[in-house]
C-alpha cells in the first residue's frame, strides 16, 4: 500500500519536471520507478522491470512453457513407454528424452533465429527463412521480444519467448518418434533429431508462427496444428517408410503398461493448457478462451473415440480413450483461440471420428509400419483441425487476437482454401525433407538397430531394463541371466 501511495505522489513530480523542461533521461528514470512501484518490483534494479515488460504476462508465459515441457518429459516419455512392448520401454523413453535435450542445443545455436529471427531470405516481400544465428547473447536474451519478418513485438523478454518456442520445437520430433519405435537405431536417431529440427521444424515455424509467407498469404495456425502435429505426423510416416517395418512378429501394438499410458496421457492433456493458452504471448482474454476450448474439444473427442470403439470393436478401451483425447488436443490446436465453445465441440466430434477411420481403415492400406499411428493421430487430426479453423473462425473470438480473421460460416469461404494450401505445403515439404534426410543418414549409419539388439531390446540397446524379470525371459535368455548372476555375485 505504501508503495502504491508513493507512486501516486510521484505523478505530480513527473508532471512538474515535464513543465520545467526536465531531460528525457530523468523522466524515463522516474517513469521506470513508478512502473516498478505499480508492479510491486521496486526491490529490483529499475532496468530489471522496463516499461515494456508486463510481469503478469511474463509469469504466465514461463508457466505455460513449463507445462508444455512436462508434456514431453515425462508426459510423452511415459505414454510411449507404456504403449511399447515391455522389452522396448526404456528405448522408447530414451528416444523422447534425447530429443528433448538435443533440440534445446540446436535451438540455441541456430534453430530459434532460423524460425523467428530477422529474415535471411525474402522473395517479393514474402518471408521465406530466418537467420540461423545463435540466440545466446545476454543483451539479446534480456531484450524485448521482437520476432519474425514483421518485427512483431511482445511485452515479455526474448529469453522467455525463446524458451516457450523451444518446448514446441522439442515436442515435435518427440511425437515423431512414435512412428519408428521398436526398430530404429538409436545412433541414427541421435543424428536425425537435431538436423530434422533445423531443416524441417524451424522453416515451417517461420512460415506459420513467425509471420512468414504462408501467414502473409492468410493461412493461420493458432498454436501448432500444422507446425507441430502435421510436421510430426507426416514426418513419422516418411520416417517409418525410410527406416522400414518392425520385425514381422512384432508389428502389432502390444501396450505393456496401462498405468504408464494413463499417467502420460494426463500430463499431456493438462499440459496442453500451456500449449494453447500460451500462444497469445501473454495473459489475455484469448488465452483464457483457448484453454477452455482446448478442454472442451478434448473431452468430446475422447468420448467420440470411445463410441467408435464400442460401435466397431464392441467395447471401449483405455488406449482408445487416450488416443481420442490426444486427437482432440491436436485438432483444436490450430483453432483454439479462433473459435467458440460450440465449434470446439464439433471439432471434437470430427477429431474423435476421422482420425479413428484413418488409423483403422487408411493406414493399413498404406502398408507403412507407423508403430503408434502418429500419422493418423497427429497428422490427420492436425489437418482436420486446420481446415475446420477456416470454417469456424468466429469474429467474436478472433477480435481478441486477429480481428481480420473470419471463417467460412461468417462469409469468408476463401479461408478454407487457404488453410488447405497451408496443409498441402507442410505435408509435401515435411515428407520430402524427412525421407531424404534419413536416406542420407543411412549412407553412413544404419537406420535400423541390428537384429541381435532387436532380439533382446532395452538391455542390448542401453544396458538397462525397465523390469528385472525381463532379463530372464527375453532374447539371450540363459546367457543374459548368467551375466546378471555374475554381476550380482561380484557385488556381494
Amino acid at each position: 500500500m505504501k508503495k502504491v501511495l508513493l507512486g501516486i505522489l510521484l505523478i505530480p513530480l513527473l508532471l512538474g519536471l515535464s513543465v520545467l523542461g526536465a531531460t528525457n533521461s530523468t523522466l524515463e528514470q522516474l517513469n521506470s520507478t513508478v512502473t516498478a512501484l505499480a508492479n510491486h518490483t521496486a526491490d529490483y534494479p529499475a532496468v530489471a522491470v522496463p516499461s515494456w515488460l508486463d510481469t503478469g504476462s511474463n509469469a504466465w508465459m514461463l508457466t505455460a512453457a513449463t507445462f508444455v515441457g512436462l508434456q514431453s518429459v515425462p508426459g510423452v516419455a511415459l505414454y510411449y513407454a507404456g504403449l511399447s512392448k515391455k522389452k522396448y520401454s526404456i528405448n522408447s523413453a530414451m528416444m523422447v528424452f534425447y530429443a528433448f535435450a538435443a533440440v534445446l542445443v540446436v535451438w540455441m545455436i541456430a534453430g530459434y533465429n532460423f524460425g523467428f529471427g530477422k529474415p535471411l531470405l525474402e522473395i517479393n516481400g514474402f518471408g521465406i527463412l530466418g537467420s540461423p544465428t545463435p540466440a545466446t547473447s545476454g543483451l539479446y536474451e534480456g531484450s524485448q521480444t521482437i520476432y519474425g519478418p514483421a518485427n512483431t513485438p511482445l511485452d515479455i523478454p526474448t529469453s522467455t519467448y525463446i524458451f516457450f518456442q523451444f518446448v514446441f520445437a522439442a515436442i515435435t520430433p518427440v511425437l515423431l518418434a512414435g512412428g519408428v519405435l521398436e526398430r530404429m537405431n538409436f545412433k541414427a536417431w541421435m543424428v536425425f533429431v537435431p538436423l530434422w529440427s533445423l531443416l524441417v521444424y524451424s522453416p515451417v515455424a517461420y512460415w506459420l508462427f513467425a509471420g512468414g509467407w504462408l501467414n502473409q498469404l492468410g493461412a493461420v495456425d493458432f498454436s501448432g496444428g500444422y507446425v507441430i502435429h502435421v510436421d510430426a505426423g507426416v514426418g513419422a510416416l516418411a520416417a517409418a517408410l525410410a527406416v522400414g517395418p518392425r520385425v514381422a512378429s512384432e508389428r502389432k501394438l502390444e501396450a505393456h503398461s496401462l498405468p504408464l499410458i494413463l499417467a502420460g496421457a494426463g500430463l499431456i492433456w493438462l499440459g496442453w493448457d500451456g500449449f494453447n493458452g500460451g500462444d497469445p504471448g501473454g495473459s489475455t482474454i484469448d488465452a483464457a478462451i483457448a484453454v477452455l476450448n482446448t478442454n472442451i474439444a478434448t473431452a468430446v473427442s475422447a468420448i467420440t473415440w470411445m463410441l467408435m470403439d464400442m460401435k466397431f470393436f464392441g467395447k471401449p478401451s483405455l488406449i482408445g480413450a487416450t488416443s481420442g483425447a490426444i486427437t482432440g488436443l491436436v485438432a483444436i490446436t490450430p483453432a483454439a483461440g479462433y473459435v467458440n465453445g460450440s465449434y470446439s465441440m464439433l471439432i471434437g466430434i470430427a477429431s474423435g471420428s476421422l482420425p479413428w477411420l484413418a488409423l483403422y481403415k487408411l493406414e493399413p492400406r498404406l502398408k507403412v509400419d507407423d508403430s503408434l499411428g502418429v500419422f493418423s493421430t497427429h497428422g490427420i487430426a492436425g489437418i482436420v483441425g486446420g481446415i475446420l479453423t477456416g470454417v469456424f473462425a468466429d469474429p467474436n473470438v478472433t477480435k481478441y487476437v486477429d480481428p481480420a480473421l473470419v471463417g467460412a460460416l461468417y462469409g469468408n469461404v476463401a479461408q478454407v482454401g487457404i488453410q488447405a494450401l497451408g496443409a498441402l505445403v507442410v505435408f509435401v515439404y515435411d515428407f520430402a525433407v524427412t525421407y531424404g534426410l534419413l536416406k542420407a543418414i543411412g549412407l553412413f549409419i544404419p537406420l535400423r538397430a541390428p537384429p541381435e539388439e532387436l532380439k533382446v531390446g532395452d538391455y542390448a540397446m542401453h544396458g538397462e531394463r525397465a523390469y528385472a524379470e525381463v532379463v530372464a525371459t527375453e532374447g539371450k535368455g540363459e546367457e543374459v541371466k548368467e551375466e546378471v548372476k555374475d554381476k550380482e555375485e561380484k557385488k556381494e
